[in-house]
C-alpha cells in the first residue's frame, strides 16, 4: 500500500474571513459531521459536502440559511462548488430558492456539466428533486438595511469601490430601496471544508450567499474552480475573502501548486495571504497528504481534525 493511501482521514472547515471566533462551535459541528459521514462509509467529497450543509443550515454564516440579501432587500443569489481528486466537479452560480445550494452543486457534478447559473441552476434543482425554499433571516434584512444606509454616506461600503456606481449600475428589478441610519453591513464570508479520506483521496466544497454590497447577477471567486476552490491528487484547497480580488490570483490552485512542489502547507497559506494588501479580507485552508491548516488576514472562525 503506497504512503498516500496508508494516510487517515482528515478535515478542516472555515466559516469566513471576518466570521467572529465564537462562532466556531458551528464549525465544530460542520467538522463531526464530516467525519462522522467518512466514519460511515462517505468518501472524501461526500464528507466535504456533509460538513458544509451543516455551515448552510447554522444560520450564522453567509451560506444557506444565513445568506446576505441583495441590495433589494429581498433577493439572495447562492454560489457554491465541489471538487475532488477522483475528477468529479459542480459548481452553481446566483442559484435562488434553494435550502442547501451545495447539494445543488454536488448534483452539478453528476450531470453533463460543470457550472450552471440563474433560472437554468434554479430549474436544474427541481428536477435534481430539491424543492423551493424561500427564506430570508431577519439579521439578513436588518444588515441589507444598514449597509443602504452606508451607501448613502461618504464611507465606502466595499474597498475601492465608489459607493454611487451601484446607485448608477443599479440592475434590480425593483427602484432603489430606502435605509435606515446604522452601522457597516458588508459582507464577503464563504464557508468551506477539505478532507482527505482513508484512501488518499482529497475533496472540497464551499458556499457562499455572495457579497454586499452588490449587484443582481454577481458571481465571486466561490464557484470558479482554482479561485474559491482546488483539489488534486496533492490536496485540497478553499478560499474565502473578496472574490473580485481572489479570482486575479487564482489563489487556490496557486496555493495547491506550492503545496505539490513540496512548499510546507503553512508556507503556502501564508504566501497565499500576502498577496492582497492588509485592506482585503482574505482566508484560505487546505490539507494534503500530511498536513493541514489554516490562515487569514482576520479573524476567521475555523476547525479541524485527523486521525
Amino acid at each position: 500500500m503506497s504512503q498516500k493511501n496508508s494516510l487517515g482521514f482528515g478535515i478542516v472547515v472555515h466559516g469566513g474571513a471576518g466570521a467572529p471566533l465564537e462562532d466556531a462551535d458551528g464549525c465544530e459541528a460542520a467538522v463531526r459531521a464530516g467525519r462522522r459521514a467518512a466514519e460511515e462509509g462517505a468518501d472524501a467529497l461526500q464528507a466535504a459536502v456533509a460538513a458544509v450543509v451543516v455551515l448552510e443550515d447554522d444560520g450564522r454564516f453567509n451560506a444557506g440559511s444565513g445568506a446576505i440579501v441583495g441590495l433589494d432587500g429581498m433577493t439572495i443569489e447562492f454560489d457554491a462548488a465541489v471538487m475532488d481528486s477522483n475528477g468529479r466537479l459542480g459548481a452553481v452560480a446566483c442559484l435562488q430558492r434553494v435550502k442547501n445550494p451545495v447539494l445543488v452543486a454536488q448534483a452539478v457534478s453528476r450531470s453533463p456539466h460543470w457550472l450552471l447559473a440563474g433560472e437554468g441552476a434554479e430549474r436544474f434543482a427541481r428536477v435534481a428533486g430539491f424543492p423551493a425554499h424561500d427564506a430570508v433571516h431577519d439579521r439578513a434584512v436588518h444588515r441589507n438595511r444598514r449597509l443602504v444606509a452606508q451607501l448613502r454616506g461618504g464611507q465606502p461600503a466595499r474597498h475601492g469601490v465608489d459607493n454611487e456606481s451601484f446607485r448608477r449600475l443599479w440592475n434590480y428589478p425593483t427602484a432603489w430601496p430606502g435605509s435606515e441610519p446604522g452601522d457597516r453591513g458588508a459582507a464577503c464570508d464563504t464557508v468551506g471544508a477539505v478532507v482527505r479520506d482513508g484512501e488518499g483521496r482529497f475533496a472540497v466544497a464551499c458556499s457562499t450567499g455572495g457579497s454586499a454590497p452588490s449587484l443582481l447577477g454577481r458571481v465571486g471567486d466561490t464557484p470558479i474552480v482554482g479561485s474559491g476552490f482546488y483539489a488534486g491528487p496533492e490536496g485540497a484547497v478553499a478560499a474565502t475573502g473578496v472574490g473580485e480580488h481572489i479570482v486575479r490570483h487564482l489563489l487556490s490552485y496557486a496555493v495547491y501548486q506550492w503545496i505539490e512542489q513540496g512548499m510546507p502547507l503553512q508556507q503556502a497559506l501564508e504566501r497565499g495571504i500576502d498577496l492582497f494588501p492588509d485592506e482585503i479580507d482574505v482566508g484560505l485552508i487546505a490539507i494534503s497528504c500530511t498536513e493541514a491548516g489554516s490562515r487569514s488576514n482576520r479573524c476567521m472562525a475555523a476547525s479541524s481534525s485527523e486521525r
